[in-house]
């Protein structure tokens, strides 16, 4: 999931300094990619009990026609605290992104959240259908579930909205800015709204993060059945990440 988010706001951030570029990409690319973070943090919400992950993915891309499908992979904890199984979560997804316009861009798409042999009452398997418009560095973006969101029963119809921008601020460096705000359908203390500030480096080897992450979610809803630990609670986030 996060590495999707990473690559279309990108694109979004680089899509007119890129233009000439993409004119002589092949037509067909697959890419890879692995990072290690301190927290695997979604939508501001910690998936490993506050605890390191590592992922990695692979993602295939038709130049001309801007269609993408991809894979992509992490270590979490929290189906297993929450009375379930299963260690992983696979993220497939598929879509389509272009430009409008030399400055507006788009991506729609769906993208499932597997987590094999989750054992929770309801499924945690979640698949979502998203929209994105970004004007050069700013995104808006909106999600919606197609079935029940991430084990929450009656949840079908669930929706996220994420706005931000990440800004070219030179010598490999871009700012991450990013606001969003979750509905839980039929559970309303489940709804929150998260946000993060934070810097990309590229060191041409690797690519590393540094962000500070934080949510206004009710702890009684996202503390962790095992210790007790706001799972929500505004930290500071290391990744180092590489595609090749």
């Amino acid at each position: 999931m996060k590495k999707l988010i990473l690559a279309t706001a990108v694109m979004a951030a680089f899509a007119g300094s890129y233009a000439h570029a993409e004119d002589i990409k092949p037509d067909n690319e697959v890419s890879f990619n692995a990072s290690v973070v301190s927290d695997y943090r979604f939508r501001g919400i910690s998936q490993t009990r506050v605890k390191p992950a590592v992922q990695g993915g692979v993602d295939y891309v038709n130049n001309p026609t801007g269609l993408y499908v991809g894979a992509w992979a992490s270590n979490i904890k929290w189906t297993k605290d929450a009375g379930g199984s299963g260690q992983i979560e696979v993220d497939l997804y598929a879509g389509k992104r272009g430009q409008i316009s030399s400055e507006v861009s788009y991506d729609v798409g769906v993208l499932s959240y597997v987590y094999p042999s989750n054992g929770l009452a309801t499924n945690a398997n979640t698949t979502e259908v998203y929209g994105q418009v970004g004007y050069g560095p700013a995104y808006l973006k909106y999600s919606h579930s197609l079935t029940n969101l991430f084990g929450y029963a009656d949840s079908k119809n669930s929706g996220y909205v994420d706005l931000g921008a990440n800004i070219d601020a030179g010598k490999g460096f871009t700012i991450n800015l990013h606001a969003g705000h979750q509905k839980v359908k039929g559970s309303d203390v489940a709804n929150y709204t998260d946000w993060k500030v934070g810097a990309t480096k590229d060191f041409g080897v690797v690519s590393g993060a540094l962000a500070v992450v934080g949510t206004n979610a009710r702890e009684e809803a996202y503390s962790s059945p095992v210790n007790g630990k706001f799972l929500g609670k505004t930290a500071l986030v290391l990744s180092i990440s590489k595609t090749f």
